[in-house]
């Protein structure tokens, strides 16, 4: 059984965590959520714990750091608290889940996952990104091999929002473009080398507000990771060409658009509308050409929960590896620095 307590109780909590878990009462208890005081003030916030009546919110960190129950917790506090908060709990002999980044710097990060591996704990990052659905989708068609070789993929994560001309400070690469590097590194590995034009439109030197960042692996094969504020119109999630053909996989929206009513959050597993099917289109080894639609996986954040209880249970490797949390990071602090000399 995991027995978890969360450090934090925001968006991340409500939307990509509590709504997975509570689907997997079978091996996992939710035992606490701690709370600082002054982010339980309020009668709305009140109101949100009110949500959860089988939890304990507390105020007291040291109540869940020495509860032997508690195995594994779960950092979602701002970015800046993230080492000190898995420090603390690998200091108490917990296994931690953290959410991206990890670390605001790559060194810290080996420095964490070099305490963990000494302790024997657990240390992962929640890059849970890589579970949504058109990622899922994309993964499923590069398994099947119909595209043969992959030649380039083409990924785009973008808004359109204007007012980012008045934003005038870096952040960007580690709290956004965070995710579409991850879903790369962690589908295709560290690529042999990187390029980088990552910018502000409005704001040069100043913010990093734009990225497109070419990734380049054996064989030719090259992945583009596009994000912009400045794409009005829906664009591709993802294009992938390959020798034997090519798939698309559409926009198909992003979480934190969606509008939900006051109330514990509630994830659908429903299948998504065959509108928004991706499109594939390949020869096949008999010379054929097929056209299809290819029906959209849906998402699931708790599949890290259930690599979390395999790893402890001596079943299964890590499947973010502290390798792959590192070269991210790695890739974005170079971004950053890109970032700060595009005048």
């Amino acid at each position: 059984m995991l027995t978890v307590a969360y450090i934090g109780f925001g968006n991340s909590v409500v939307r990509y965590h509590l709504p997975y878990v509570e689907r997997r009462t079978d091996y996992i208890n939710v035992k606490y959520i701690y709370r600082r005081a002054e982010d339980r003030e309020t009668a709305e916030e009140q109101e949100r714990e009110t949500w959860y009546p089988d939890i304990t919110f507390t105020t007291d960190i040291d109540e869940v750091m020495t509860d032997e129950e508690v195995n594994l917790i779960v950092i979602n506090s701002p970015d800046a608290f993230h080492v000190a908060y898995t420090m603390q709990a690998l200091e108490h002999g917990k296994n931690v889940l953290v959410e991206k980044p990890l670390a605001l710097t790559s060194q810290e990060a080996k420095e964490v996952f070099a305490i963990a591996k000494e302790k024997g704990l657990l240390v992962m990052s929640n890059n849970n990104r890589r579970y949504d659905p058109d990622m899922r989708t994309l993964r499923q068609v590069i398994e099947s091999g119909v595209l043969g070789d992959l030649v380039e993929l083409e990924s785009h994560y973008d808004y359109y929002r204007p007012g980012m001309e008045h934003n005038k400070r870096m952040g960007l690469l580690f709290g956004l473009q965070i995710h579409p590097i991850d879903q790369i590194i962690g589908q295709f590995g560290i690529p042999n080398r990187v390029h980088y034009d990552c910018r502000s439109i409005d704001n040069p030197g100043l913010a990093d507000d734009y990225t497109d960042i070419d990734f380049y692996y054996d064989n030719g094969f090259k992945v583009i990771v596009k994000t912009s504020f400045f794409v009005k119109i829906k664009y591709p999630k993802f294009i992938l060409h390959g020798k034997k053909g090519s798939f698309l996989v559409p926009d198909l929206g992003k979480i934190s658009d969606e509008v939900h009513p006051p109330g514990p959050r509630v994830v659908s597993f429903d299948p998504y509308p065959e509108a928004l099917a991706g499109t594939l289109s390949y020869i096949d080894d008999d010379g054929n050409e097929v056209n299809e639609k290819v029906p959209i996986v849906v998402g699931d954040y708790g599949i890290i929960y259930d690599n979390i209880r395999d790893v402890l249970a001596g079943k299964a490797e890590k499947i973010i590896k502290d390798e792959e949390t590192v070269a991210v990071l790695e890739i974005i602090e170079a971004g950053v620095e890109a970032a700060k000399e595009a005048k």
